[in-house]
Parts: C-alpha cells; structure tokens; sequence
C-alpha cells in the first residue's frame, strides 16, 4: 500500500487529489488524504533509510561526479558513481547550506565507510567548489584525480567580461576545450589568456585557478572515448534535472527531512532509468591510464 501511494504521489498525484483519483483504485478506496500523507513519509522514510545504508562494496566505482541541488538556503549535495561498465549509481546524498571543506570531507568520508572501494583511482568530475576539492583531496589523497567542468570554468570566466565580448571568447575557450590532444589544448588556451590580459585581469585569474584539472582527460589520452560524458558535470546536471520533475510540487519544504525524504525518494525512482555513459567501453583504458599517471609520480618522487 506504501509503495503504491508513494508512486501515486511521486508521479504527481497530490494529497488533494488522492481521494479522487483512488476511487479507481478499489485497494485504497476510502484513504483520507492524512493517512496518505502518512503513508507517504513512511514509505519514503524508507527509501532514505535504504539510500544512506546502501552497501558500496561491491561496486567497482572509476569515476564520481559531484554537485550540488539547491533549495532556497540549503543544499543536497549528491554523489553519482560510474562502475567500470558504464553503469550509474546515486551514492550518497548529504545536505549542507554551502560546499565547505569539513562537509565534502565527512560526506567522502561516510561513502567510504559504506564500503566504497578506493584500491584503484577515481576521477572526481566537479565545478569549482574549493571547499569540496579539498575535502577529496584529503580523504582520497593520490587515489584521486580530478576532471574540473569545463562548462562551469568556461562561464565563470565569462561572468567577468562585458556581454559584447562573451559570445567571442566563450567559442574560442570552447574550441581550446575541445581538443583532445593537451599540448594544442594547452597552447590555445594560454593563447586565449594572453588575450585576456589587457582586457580583465580578474577573467584571467579566473581562467588560471584550476586551469590544469580541466584538461585531465587530454592529458590521460581518453579524452576522444570519454570527453563526451566526462568533460563535464552533464551527467548529473541531467539528474538534477529530472530531480526538479518530481520536488517542484512540493510548495513548502517544512524541515530537512522532508526534503531528503523526497530528493532520495526521487533519485532512487530516477535511477533505474538512467542509461550508460558514452563511451563506457573505454573505462578500462580510463583506469589504466590513471594507473600508469601514478606509476609516473611515483617514479618522479623517488628521482
């Protein structure tokens, strides 16, 4: 019964109009819209129960992407997992008011905790959270590698230079990003920056601060199997996406649990949905590369 009303609702039923809709259904004939309203916090209750407890273990995770969904002053801050096939999987979800250090650090912390498997690197996708990069860095430390969006670096620097100059450096940061190869990729860039120089240097320094993460991929060589689907925070941008489908009836969020109860609610309803990554042939190739950038460092420490 749990499980039906909690669909009903999920997919845009509301509480007003159960009543209604369940005289078609004879199993919930007569259900006022309090006992459904009960119903639906125990059954998602559950399904946050069953998200935060999911045994990581057994998930052969190469690459996480991270970001955050806004609702007013908070957020949920949201780990999406790619297995070595291809497959998505919601991790994790923790709800903060910003992305600081010690949050991103317990969040990572309490995956690993649940079994998340660290044995072998992971890419983290990410935008330019300081806070969060940090909180990778230290609960990961070398077993991490990370992929800055280039979508959010692209519009970021665009944020400090006049609307008559966007459209013109936006294409030329585009075309740089676009290329796989990282000593083009590279030189078009500092191309770009040295035209940025007399025009806003704020633009530039934004431009510079993290500039090398968002060319990881050219510079592992996956950047033509795997650019597509890991350049960016695309993935779970996506997810957010579907997720404002299901939150954007709720008018009121009355306390945190309610809003977790119905972002892991949601995510959980999403995620059998959710197709393989572009390219998931490539993984492989991906993790060895990783393998080998670590062997490298390795070595270049000890000399």
């Amino acid at each position: 019964m749990n499980e039906q009303v909690l669909a009903q609702l999920l997919n845009g039923i509301s509480t007003r109009k159960f009543e209604k809709a369940a005289e078609t259904i004879p199993a919930t004939f007569g259900i006022s819209k309090s006992s459904v309203s009960r119903k639906f916090i125990q059954a998602s209750a559950k399904k946050l129960k069953e998200l935060n407890q999911r045994d990581l273990q057994r998930e052969d995770i190469v690459a996480i992407f991270m970001d955050g969904k806004s609702f007013a002053e908070n957020e949920i801050l949201i780990a999406l997992g790619v297995t070595l096939q291809g497959e998505k999987k919601i991790l994790g979800i923790l709800e903060t008011s910003t992305e600081n250090h010690r949050v991103g650090k317990d969040f990572l912390h309490k995956l690993k905790d649940r079994g998340l498997r660290d044995e072998n690197k992971i890419l983290f996708i990410m935008d330019g959270a300081k806070g969060l990069r940090k909180g990778i860095e230290k609960v990961f430390g070398d077993k991490a590698i990370v992929q800055r969006c280039q979508w959010h670096k692209r519009e970021n620097v665009m944020a400090y230079l006049p609307k008559s100059q966007q459209d013109s450096f936006r294409r030329k940061l585009q075309t740089a990003d676009q290329q796989p190869n990282y000593e083009t990729a590279n030189k078009k860039l500092n191309s770009i920056r040295k035209e940025l120089l007399p025009i806003n240097q704020s633009a530039v320094n934004s431009l510079d601060e993290g500039l090398e993460e968002t060319l990881t991929l050219p510079r592992l060589g996956v950047f033509e199997a795997l650019g597509g689907s890991l350049k960016t925070t695309n993935c779970i941008e996506s997810i957010n996406s579907q997720l404002e489908q299901y939150t954007h009836r709720v008018n009121y969020w009355k306390n945190s649990n309610q809003r977790q109860r119905w972002v892991a609610t949601a995510l959980l309803e999403i995620e059998p949905s959710l197709r393989k990554i572009r390219g998931y042939q490539s993984l492989t190739q991906l993790r060895r590369a990783m393998t080998q950038k670590n062997k490298k460092q390795v070595l270049a420490d000890v000399a």
